[in-house]
């Protein structure tokens, strides 16, 4: 499908989701990006405040979008967050509340509301980032690794209700995202396996490349 397509970035007000949408904006996207507070606006970027916890919110961001532009023809859900502990025993399950919430809940709710209008797209794409600890968790990462392993769980849930369709559910592996301001912060740091947030976005970019068969369901492993 030629552009513009119709392209829905949460979390976008981190260093990820601002690669991303700058990126499919650059393509000739319409890009409508979501975060939980006011962010500095990118050109060609519509910036929308939304509160993705809460489920009647996020249902009516969906449906204001369908009204608007009559589809959607991908969602890249880039809310993420970590916590941590020293040791497994040193876990505390607060943690779990809070990453329960970024991580897992405010995917549900976006899947959700917007699973209908990418079954309908000619070329629907979903993705999350994930993590190479949901497969292979270090024990103070316990919290994380298994709402990680969550998120993936449901993602591929998506895929398996989007097969048959156009469209097409993906999970995108990393160790760890690394951006210009950390590596000016840390100009010492190797940030070995780390993935440019640009490249991450060049990766979401190339979703509308492949078929829906070749990614749905797939795990796309930036670390190999």
């Amino acid at each position: 499908m030629s552009h513009p397509r119709i392209v829905v970035v949460t979390g976008a007000g981190g260093p990820a989701g601002r690669a991303v949408a700058g990126r499919l904006a650059a393509a000739g996207d319409t890009v409508i990006a979501v975060d939980a507070k006011p962010r500095p606006e990118l050109p060609g970027v519509r910036h929308v405040v939304a509160d993705l916890l809460q489920a009647g919110t996020v249902n009516g961001l969906a449906r204001t979008v369908a009204a608007e532009h009559g589809r959607v023809d991908g969602v890249i859900h880039l809310v993420g967050g970590w916590r941590g502990a020293a040791s497994f025993a040193d876990t505390d399950l607060t943690d779990w509340d809070v990453l329960h919430d970024r991580l897992v809940r405010t995917l549900q709710h976006v899947s959700l509301a917007f699973a209908p209008l990418l079954e309908r797209s000619p070329c629907g794409r979903f993705a999350i980032v994930s993590s190479t600890a949901a497969a292979r968790p270090r024990q103070g990462d316990a919290a994380y690794a298994a709402a990680k392993a969550a998120a993936e769980a449901w993602t591929l849930a998506l895929a398996d209700a989007l097969r048959g369709t156009a469209s097409a559910a993906t999970i995108i592996v990393v160790k760890a995202l690394v951006h210009d301001a950390m590596r000016a912060e840390r100009p010492d740091a190797a940030f070995d396996g780390y993935t440019d947030v640009n490249e991450l976005a060049e990766v979401v970019a190339g979703l509308w490349d492949a078929s829906a068969e070749e990614i749905n369901g797939k795990r796309l492993d930036l670390t190999t």
